[in-house]
């Protein structure tokens, strides 16, 4: 099997591009649907998380042994049995129906078919995350449409005989949100293929909405994650053209709300990117001082940490034209699946609904 990473042809991409001037917690299984009050604007921004750690099998390709691929690929295929996502799609559908967002900007919202059996491997995975979890929502009474989906990872290895499909998608909740333009739509600046069978094709989703009488526009991205043997810089000016392509884009719209698991932190490019742009950073405007608070990421590949040992502040919700004259923003902005309470029953031991913390917005 030929193994590369196909760096340089991005880097290239980015260089030209980057001089360009960018145009309470609580257990979420026995949590009550709360309503935000009608005089808020009400978002969430969760990672989904595949459910094992793809960059293991991607460095596996990219070596010159062709005999680490296969242990590496049914490796992540048990750790996707031992995270569980129908079950973790309940819980997170528990949080949705506690906070009641009008939107939802969700990451790493995977199509994973996998059958080994031709091979001799009783293995088979048959697993569509935002099925499952437009299911569960259904089943509480929620009617949340989904805005627009755009693609982020596409892996075929063994002839096809493993398939993941990842994708971001923007959910609205149709009852109280009226959706009047939507789409999604792949970054011009991307890695490309980084090994045989596993092509990284970034993208992101917008709503343009009305709501009570007033316009809002909700987008929603996971731009390019850190990548063994990318020369130094490359992924941070990847994610600052790619924020800055979603800014571009925007425009003049009067009232946004940009999230995401943005993948840098504050105080890089792609931080400066938006702060630049007029957008503001909704943690800090609402907790000044306590940024490491807002830590999101991450828990243990196999999610069976006991308690968050989170690092990173890499998951965000920022915006624009929500400032009051004084230049603050009214509100609240929480974690959600940080704390030992969140975690839920697993196959072998309780897990964590994601590997990411997610974000609850509340904004006046």
């Amino acid at each position: 099997m030929m193994k590369r990473l196909y760096l340089p042809a991005a880097a290239a991409i980015v260089l030209a591009t980057a001089c360009q001037e960018p145009v309470g917690s609580g257990n979420w299984l026995t949590e009550q649907r709360v309503s935000a009050p009608s005089s808020e604007i009400s978002v969430m921004t969760q990672n989904l998380y595949v459910g094992a750690d793809v960059d293991l099998v991607i460095r596996a390709l990219g070596t010159p042994d062709p005999g680490d691929d296969f242990p590496a690929l049914l490796f992540a295929i048990q750790t996707v049995g031992k995270t569980d996502f129908p079950a973790r799609a309940e819980a997170i559908a528990d949080r949705i129906a506690r906070a009641r967002p009008h939107a939802v900007g969700l990451q790493e919202v995977s199509q994973i078919n996998i059958d080994l059996r031709p091979l001799g491997v009783p293995v088979v995975v048959d697993q569509d995350f935002l099925a499952l979890l437009q299911a569960a929502l259904a089943a509480r009474g929620l009617h949340y449409q989904v805005a627009a989906t755009s693609d982020n990872i596409n892996v075929n290895l063994v002839s096809g005989l493993v398939r993941l499909r990842d994708h971001d998608a923007l959910l609205i909740d149709a009852d109280r949100v009226t959706l009047n333009d939507a789409g999604g739509q792949d970054f011009s600046v991307n890695l490309g293929q980084v090994a045989d069978g596993v092509v990284l094709i970034r993208g992101w989703v917008f709503a343009r909405t009305t709501i009570d009488g007033r316009s809002y526009t909700f987008a929603s991205a996971h731009t390019e994650a850190n990548l063994a043997g990318a020369p130094p810089g490359l992924l941070e000016q990847i994610r600052a053209a790619q924020v800055g392509e979603m800014v571009a884009a925007l425009g003049s719209s009067e009232r946004v709300v940009l999230m995401g698991d943005l993948n840098d932190r504050p105080g890089s490019p792609m931080y400066g990117v938006l702060a630049g742009a007029g957008y503001t950073d909704t943690w800090t405007a609402i907790h000044p001082g306590v940024g490491a608070a807002g830590l999101t990421c991450c828990h243990v590949a196999d999610l069976s940490d006991q308690v968050a040992n989170f690092d990173q502040r890499i998951d965000y919700v920022w915006t624009r034209g929500f400032a009051r004259d004084d230049g603050t923003v009214q509100g609240s902005i929480d974690r959600v699946g940080d704390v030992p309470a969140d975690r839920l029953p697993g196959p072998a031991y309780p897990i964590w609904p994601s590997d990411h913390a997610g974000l609850v917005a509340a904004l006046k």
